[in-house]
């Protein structure tokens, strides 16, 4: 018998291979990828590391916004604290009178009361009489302003003799003293008007008197040839 030849045996068929695994960061990328725009997939080339640099872009431009809406957001401001004005002490020697101030004058002669009298500045001849006790009667005042103001350190003589004129001629005529001229008699000199008058009789009270007639070349207002007119009307 001829021999018989075995049939040739048929391998099963191989299993499909298992799909691979995806790594899980791989997939994530792959997810973000997926909710891209279409644009944006095609113009970054879906890779993955692209993918990935977008969404930092897009975190930081996130955290700028926030950062810049925090920052601007309206502040409360503190009210300062109010603080009350120190009132300026006042000087127990001020008393009331222009710009609180006070003046001291001299009231002498015909009067009830003789003396030295402080009286607010800007006070007149009437006030300084009237702190005297008034004028005795029967004197006459004819030749007393009462309207004028008075100044510092001068002297209000009631009832004497009027002050003889500088260069007048007869007897009893001299010359003015410089010590105890009012503003009145001294603008009765030469050359001498009612702001220079004044400013002798400041320097007068400034300095405590006149120690000499050379001192009125120091006063404000009196040049060399001023002084040699008024030097033989006054004395000190």
């Amino acid at each position: 018998m001829p021999a018989v030849t075995p049939a040739p045996t048929v391998p099963p068929p191989a299993e499909p291979a298992e799909r691979p695994v995806l790594a899980a960061g791989v997939a994530r990328s792959l997810a973000v990828r997926e909710r891209l725009p279409v644009w944006l997939q095609a113009r970054c080339g879906v890779e993955p590391r692209t993918v990935a640099a977008v969404g930092v872009v897009l975190v930081a431009a996130v955290g700028f916004a926030a950062q810049q809406y925090w920052s601007g957001r309206p502040q409360p401001v503190t009210a300062p604290a109010v603080v009350a004005p120190v009132a300026a002490p006042v000087s127990a020697s001020a008393a009331p009178g222009a710009g609180g101030t006070r003046i001291v004058v001299d009231v002498s002669g015909k009067v009830r009361d003789p003396g030295v009298r402080r009286l607010p500045a800007g006070s007149r001849v009437e006030d300084a009489l009237a702190a005297a006790g008034g004028v005795r009667p029967g004197t006459d005042t004819g030749g007393l302003n009462r309207a004028r103001v008075l100044v510092d350190g001068e002297q209000v003589l009631v009832g004497a003799p009027a002050q003889p004129v500088p260069g007048a001629s007869g007897p009893g005529a001299g010359p003015l003293s410089l010590g105890s001229a009012t503003v009145d008699q001294l603008d009765g000199l030469p050359g001498v008007g009612p702001v220079l008058a004044q400013h002798i009789v400041d320097f007068r009270t400034a300095r405590g008197g006149f120690r000499s007639v050379e001192d009125l070349r120091q006063v404000n207002g009196i040049g060399e040839r001023r002084f040699a007119d008024l030097r033989k009307l006054v004395r000190p």
